[in-house]
């Protein structure tokens, strides 16, 4: 704390520079008899933000006239401004670039290029074409992601734009009118540009400025083209493309390129890969940047990205490919039929049928928490309750219902529809699975062994001083007298508090005891409690490591545990949405893709079984799990890869796990999870299977309470995924015993 009697934070620092004036512009700035009164203080201490703009002879003899005891600089850049800029040397807390990075508190930087592209095989104006052709295509696949983030988790919708970073005026003049031209993506992006730089004047220059500003809120801005004027004062988080054209690699990585688009849109990285990250397309220096990010002393660690078909970004662009389930399609939609993939039959035949049947689900959606299962929905006074509803929300809008519906029509559409859904969803009750404590760590008591073989001596107690211009050496003697501890053990026990898996508060009486043991060693050994204290002293944390290593072997984990509350008896699905290239060029589940790791690449239909039309997978062996229970057993009825949101579990605080599949046989339901042999035994996936046991333990006894079916947890090593598996045999091998309250455990009929 400064004993001062104010802070007070300049920003306008730029204006003080440039006006001769430069005291009274400060006290224009913050009143004059402010000012006054500020240089009368004698503990004036100032906070001042943008420090690099200060050193600048107006702006400082401008704040020395207040005759402040200290002034505190804020800056991102600590150097001074102009050609010959020098670092400051005032620094006393440095926060940098790769701290945040390594933090998460701003976007991963990526840079991009064409798979086996030689750029000098095309002009450099040939070569500027492509870059900005690939940085729209990165651009139009963020969008598609963005979007598809926002209906997955309901939160706010980001508009990103890229930013074209030119050489100078003329060159940005130039990038304008290519990006505007009709041959240019058929024109897509005409009044979609702004153009930043020094040469516009008057009102062009204040419509970008006024562009600028809102670019975060304005969707319609998509391309932004500067020639180094987005100086401080512009900062943005919804930039994620940046293709900066004519520049060297150590000019792309600057943390002035670079800063532009690292902010975070949602505050903190949402661990979605690609909302959490910025692109720099970089095809004519892609090799130099990675070199130079790998070098010691950057602050930047990049990942590579490919654009083109089967990389990263394709050339083919992104569009979102909406998918309900197949059951609304049916019952809200006029559904389209193709001659290679024939519709399902759509329930209803008129369109003001069809909106009666939306407004029906939409009531079910209400429902949720009224009823405890969707049985419920084929009793005759639920139906009637739910046609009430529906009745009175189409009311208003009957201008073109009335007289072509009859209240006794919508009372049968409604029986309709709610019969169709306790008949044809998963049934997935909400039940919020929460843990309820953190991992703790304790160690059982034991003795140390294996002393004998360790007999540290005592060491020098000199100082050894070496000169670096002379070469001279000379030594100086230290006492023990600053640094004695009341109790011999109280030096080794004082290293081993230092782990992170030690609380003091629980293992206090062992910690010494094992501490004893080692002085009682060390005594037996050494005749002279000097010799004892300077061992302890020079080598204590030495001992203490050893100690703590025979710890660990004694170390007790008490897991996590969870505890789980039904809040609803169902929740329908919600509709899915994937990134495609094109709608029409959805695969086959059933024909395998080469190679196999680019399974998570596409998206699939082909369904028999599924209650989406639409599914992607992971992996191959996700794929092969959906063949076998879509094609190859007959008691399945159902199956779903569910949406986020669709489930409710924490396996950690604040970190939510979301199911691979969801199956209904005719006599169970499964939650079957898929992972390699390898991470079989990963804390993480073991701490997901425990929180995801706990939740069928509470749904199989929700279930038990009206005669539904149980639940169970399969976790599935990905080689059990061979052609002649059955679900039978994987369940039979590795389900999982379900846990409910305090492991009170219920097992899941056969």
């Amino acid at each position: 704390m400064f004993d001062a009697d104010v802070i007070i934070n300049i920003f306008n620092v730029d204006k003080i520079n440039k006006d001769a004036g430069r005291i009274k512009a400060l006290q224009e700035y913050i009143g004059e008899s402010y000012f006054d009164y500020l240089a009368g203080l004698p503990d004036l201490v100032m906070l001042m933000d943008e420090a690099h703009r200060y050193r600048a002879k107006a702006g400082m003899k401008a704040v020395a006239e207040l005759k402040p005891i200290l002034g505190l600089e804020l800056t991102a850049t600590p150097k001074t401004v102009g050609a010959k800029s020098v670092d400051f040397a005032n620094v006393i807390y440095r926060y940098g670039l790769a701290e945040a990075m390594e933090d998460g508190f701003v976007k991963e930087p990526a840079v991009a290029t064409r798979a086996n592209f030689n750029p000098s095989s095309v002009s450099p104006k040939e070569l500027e074409r492509i870059k900005l052709e690939d940085g729209v295509h990165a651009h139009e696949n963020v969008k598609v992601e963005l979007d598809i983030y926002a209906r997955e988790t309901g939160r706010p919708l980001v508009h990103p734009f890229m930013l074209v970073v030119a050489q100078d005026t003329a060159h940005a003049r130039e990038i304008r009118e290519t990006v505007e031209d009709d041959k240019f993506f058929g024109g897509r992006y005409k009044d979609r540009v702004i153009e930043v730089h020094s040469a516009l004047k008057g009102e062009e220059s204040d419509e970008a400025a006024e562009k600028l500003v809102g670019l975060e809120k304005d969707g319609k801005t998509e391309i932004v083209i500067h020639v180094n004027k987005l100086k401080e004062g512009w900062d943005v988080t919804n930039l994620y493309t940046i293709v900066p054209l004519r520049a060297s690699a150590s000019e792309i990585l600057t943390e002035q390129t670079l800063g532009r688009g690292l902010r975070l849109p949602y505050g903190a990285r949402t661990g979605v890969e690609a909302v959490d990250t910025l692109t720099v397309i970089a095809h004519d220096r892609f090799d130099e940047v990675i070199r130079q990010a790998r070098e010691d002393g950057s602050p930047l660690k990049v990942k590579a990205v490919q654009i083109g078909n089967g990389g990263d970004v394709s050339l083919e662009g992104a569009v979102l490919l909406e998918s309900p389930t197949v059951l609304e399609t049916v019952l809200t939609s006029k559904v389209e039929a193709s001659p290679d993939k024939p519709a399902p039959a759509p329930i209803f035949d008129t369109q003001e049928a069809r909106t009666v049947a939306n407004v029906t689900l939409q009531v079910i959606r209400q429902m949720e928490r009224e009823l405890p299962n969707l049985d419920q929905l084929k009793r005759p006074e639920v139906q009637e309750k739910i046609a009430q509803r529906v009745a009175e929300i189409t009311r208003p809008a009957q201008g073109t219902l009335e007289g072509v519906i009859a209240a006794a029509d919508v009372g049968a559409i409604v029986a309709t529809v709610t019969t169709k859904v306790a008949e044809q969803t998963i049934e997935i009750p909400e039940i919020v699975v929460l843990p309820t404590s953190e991992v703790t760590f304790s160690f059982s008591d034991f003795d140390l062994t294996g002393l004998d073989r360790l007999t540290p001596q005592p060491m020098s107690m000199e100082i050894t001083i070496h000169e670096l211009r002379t070469e001279r050496r000379r030594t100086i003697a230290r006492t023990l007298a600053d640094r004695r501890e009341e109790r011999f053990e109280d030096y080794l026990v004082t290293h081993l508090i230092d782990h992170d898996e030690v609380d003091y508060d629980a293992t206090a009486d062992l910690l010494y005891k094992l501490a004893g043991q080692m002085v009682a060693h060390l005594r037996g050994y050494l005749s002279e409690d000097d010799d004892v204290e300077n061992v302890l002293l020079t080598q204590g944390k030495m001992l203490a490591d050893t100690i703590f290593s025979q710890m660990m072997a004694h170390y007790v984990e008490t897991p996590t545990r969870y505890v789980g509350k039904v809040s609803k008896g169902f929740t329908l699905l919600k509709p899915l949405a994937f990134k495609v290239t094109d709608p029409k060029a959805v695969r086959d589940f059933r024909k395998p893709v080469v190679p196999a790791g680019d399974t998570r690449k596409h998206v699939f239909d082909g369904f028999t079984k599924c209650v989406f039309p639409h599914q992607s997978f992971q992996s191959n062996e996700e794929r092969l799990f959906a063949v076998l229970i879509d094609t190859h057993e007959p008691k399945v009825e159902r199956w779903v890869k569910p949406g986020p949101k669709q489930f409710q579990i924490e396996y950690r605080r604040h970190e939510k796990y979301e199911p691979d599949f969801v199956v209904e046989t005719a006599t169970e339901k499964l939650i079957v999870e898929i992972k390699a042999r390898k991470d079989m035994t990963d804390d993480t996936v073991q701490a997901k299977a425990t929180a995801a046991r706990t939740w069928v333990g509470y749904a199989t006894r929700h279930a038990a309470s009206y005669g539904g079916k149980p639940w169970r947890y399969v976790l599935i090593p990905h080689d059990e995924m061979t052609e002649n598996a059955t679900l039978a045999g994987l369940v039979a091998k590795f389900n999982m015993q379900a846990i409910v309250d305090e492991d009170v455990a219920l097992e899941a009929a056969s």
